[in-house]
């Protein structure tokens, strides 16, 4: 059977049931499941008739950069998840208006249980279900964001001693900081600049803060510029 149509009122209806004790569509973590379920539903369910088909697509939404990327099959429509013919209600259209005093009957959880015991273990275990996997989305390891910078860095005149420039340019050191090659560049009237690569941790070295210590040298170093940069 599967979901119907998830625009209308009963459609909605089974959904936000079988979210009820679910984080996810189909498993313990976000899936094409959800991507076609998701992608069925123009806006967000009303929070006040249907709390827990809300909750899903509030969730669901957060994931939606990576879509594509989400296990399963891409192919299958929405209509191959959700509940069986079984388990779907005696009928899932809108119920006709009745007299104000049976509206209130109307509008009972078709799939809710009289035990509230058993909701609150429900609630509990899909609470932990998504804990858990929180933790494991935290727990992976995202690689450093790097930058290669060009630098180029000014001598006093033609008579500076761009070799000892140089070393003292490499010889600052700093965690997430590598000196790549370098060369001089002839500017005009015999003077030459250090032209030099390095790659830097974009969290952890300031190419400002490098640029003023470079410039401290002042026995070398008249001035510093970025030439070029670019991420890695």
């Amino acid at each position: 059977m599967g979901f119907t149509d998830l625009v209308s009122d009963a459609g909605v209806t089974i959904l936000n049931n079988w979210v009820k004790t679910r984080s996810y569509v189909l498993g313990y973590s976000p899936s094409q499941a959800d991507v076609k379920t998701f992608e069925q539903i123009k806006t967000a369910p009303a929070v006040e008739k249907y709390p827990h088909a809300y909750r899903w697509y509030k969730h669901i939404a957060t994931f939606e950069s990576e879509f594509s990327s989400l296990p399963g099959d891409p192919s299958k429509s929405y209509t191959a998840y959700g509940p069986e013919v079984s388990e779907l209600p005696i009928s899932t259209k809108a119920p006709e208006k009745e007299p104000a005093a049976e509206e209130d009957d109307d509008e009972v959880d078709l799939f809710a249980s009289d035990d509230e015991e058993e909701d609150a273990e429900a609630a509990r275990i899909r609470d932990e279900r998504l804990a858990e996997y929180n933790k494991k989305k935290a727990g992976k390891v995202k690689p450093a964001a790097k930058s290669i910078v060009t630098m180029d860095v000014k001598p006093w005149d033609d008579e500076t001693d761009m070799k000892e420039l140089e070393a003292s340019v490499r010889a600052i050191e700093k965690d997430g900081l590598v000196w790549g090659g370098g060369q001089l560049v002839a500017v005009g009237f015999g003077i030459k600049k250090l032209q030099i690569n390095l790659v830097i941790e974009d969290d952890k070295v300031s190419l400002d803060e490098l640029q003023q210590q470079i410039e401290e040298i002042e026995d070398y170093v008249q001035s510093t510029d970025i030439a070029a940069m670019q991420k890695l």
